[in-house]
């Protein structure tokens, strides 16, 4: 399998997986949504919290730009970039794009 369909799949593995962590019981849903043609993967949360208020919001956004995994948002404790350097995938080929260009230099990752 060549590196980009090996990304599209550990991301979208990775996603599956916070998705389901959601008890079935639970109001509010996760969902993956998956741009295989625009190489976009998310998952957003949604649904209503007490009857009243509604929650609706991406928790997850992760791009492939250029053979490279472009973490545009993450607001979980545990980091998708983490779950996907498990899985294999190298920290140079990981951008951690919600840190501002100038930082990315001090991480372990890729500037871009």
């Amino acid at each position: 399998m060549d590196k980009l369909n090996l990304y599209r799949q550990l991301i979208q593995q990775s996603l599956l997986e916070r998705a389901k962590l959601r008890a079935p019981d639970d109001p509010v849903k996760s969902q993956t949504v998956c741009d295989h043609d625009g190489d976009h993967y998310q998952l957003v949360n949604l649904g209503w919290k007490n009857s009243s208020t509604r929650i609706y919001g991406c928790a997850i956004h992760a791009d492939i730009i250029d053979g490279k995994i472009w973490v545009q948002r993450d607001g979980t404790e545990d980091a998708i970039a983490d779950q996907l350097i498990e899985k294999g995938v190298p920290k140079q080929d990981i951008v951690l794009a919600y840190h501002a260009p100038h930082v990315r230099q001090y991480t372990e990752f890729a500037v871009g």
